[in-house]
């Protein structure tokens, strides 16, 4: 759980500035917060590239490309329809496609430039290169360009998740809980679960590169980011995910018991 609590852009607050009563409610005002917000996700965790949700689903995110269909021939277009009709109609299981449109993000490519200008010997090249780097960043600002990302989502659910009663499945959707026993069962599960995942992921990939579609899977890293930039679109424009490491990636255990050492030290 502790990972999660990342994603979400929650932050510890010094002790050292505080009195120990008040950093004990702030610490357990910041832990129900976690909760109610955790309660309302439907995945548990993220391993080994796969998104795992609580009823023990499992989904694997491929992020593919895009092609330029107003630019190709007539047979050339033919060729892609008839490729996706036959990659739609071999698909024996649900995939969701989702289209993410995002602002344009060229943070790294300024970063870049303003290198390059620091570097520069000539001090006119230098002025140059700066005020180059200053210019794209604004018009990017001023002109609100949009970027657009292409997913694939291939899900893989348990046998037990499958049939569950209409109304029990209402209310799993209204609060999706977790508890200890979910976690259990979850990884002892884990393991089968991927291999029937990686047959799908594979049936996807051929599919769509048969459309002329490439396809690379997401890693746990990059399924963080993509959650992270989801959840928090405000946020991540200033706060980037650089490591996964920022991230607190600990147990609640842990932390009641780091929280009640801190406090008898105190």
């Amino acid at each position: 759980m502790g990972l999660l609590d990342g994603l979400f852009g929650t932050k510890k607050k010094d002790s050292k500035t505080s009195t120990t009563n008040t950093s004990k409610a702030s610490r357990k005002s910041s832990a129900s917060t976690m909760a109610a917000t955790q309660i309302h996700l439907k995945f548990g965790e993220i391993r080994d590239n796969v998104l795992v949700l609580k009823n023990g689903g499992v989904r694997a995110v491929l992020k593919a490309t895009s092609i330029n269909f107003n630019l190709k021939s007539e047979e050339e277009r033919n060729a892609i329809t008839m490729s996706y009709q036959g990659f739609i109609n071999s698909l024996e299981f649900p995939v969701q496609i989702m289209v993410r449109s995002k602002k344009l993000d060229i943070d790294n490519y300024i970063e870049k430039i303003k290198k390059m200008g620091e570097k520069q010997e000539n001090k006119l090249l230098k002025d140059q290169t700066m005020e180059y780097a200053d210019f794209v960043k604004k018009l990017v600002e001023y002109t609100d360009i949009m970027q657009k990302e292409f997913y694939v989502v291939i899900p893989y659910n348990p046998v037990r998740s499958r049939n569950v009663p209409l109304f029990q499945k209402f209310f799993q959707n209204l609060r999706p809980k977790d508890s200890y026993a979910e976690i259990k069962k979850r990884h002892k599960e884990f393991a089968n679960l991927k291999k029937q995942l990686a047959q799908r992921l594979n049936i996807v990939e051929s599919g769509l590169a048969n459309c002329g579609i490439k396809t690379d899977q997401l890693t746990t890293e990059q399924i963080i980011e993509l959650l992270y930039n989801t959840y928090n679109p405000q946020v991540s424009r200033t706060e980037k995910v650089k490591n996964v490491s920022d991230f607190t990636i600990q147990t609640d255990e842990e932390t009641n018991e780091k929280s009640e050492e801190e406090s008898e030290v105190k």
